[in-house]
């Protein structure tokens, strides 16, 4: 496996109200570590503009360490469409568990903040 794009600790701010890891926080944290690996591509300024078949497969609790893995599915002209799955692992141990995992759309943007090409796209 890659060496995740980022990794951190659920705390408890990050819980649902019945006290599970939040939805929400997964998919934030997925999306900073897709629109990481899209700037790296892209070198460059990248916007995401639409993110997609989120599934949570499995629960993490507070203290675990999620690590987010991400890879470019699709290039386009001016976007990279990238999937990302967090997995976590428990706070006292190895044992990980995949908890989430989505799609999301960029758009890589020049100092306008216009589409631009990303270098040695075809079209």
């Amino acid at each position: 496996m890659k060496d995740p794009l980022i990794r951190v600790t659920a705390m408890p701010a990050d819980t649902n109200p019945y006290g599970g890891v939040f939805g929400g926080w997964l998919m934030s944290q997925m999306a900073l570590g897709a629109g990481a690996l899209a700037s790296r591509v892209g070198k460059g300024k990248a916007a995401v503009v639409s993110a997609s078949d989120f599934a949570f497969p499995g629960a993490m609790a507070v203290g675990d360490e999620l690590s987010v893995y991400c890879e470019v599915a699709a290039t386009g002209t001016t976007s990279l469409t990238i999937t990302a799955e967090g997995i976590a692992r428990e706070r006292n141990g190895e044992a990980t568990i995949a908890v989430s995992r989505g799609t999301f759309k960029f758009v890589l943007l020049d100092a306008n903040d216009r589409p631009r090409a990303i270098a040695g796209a075809d079209g």
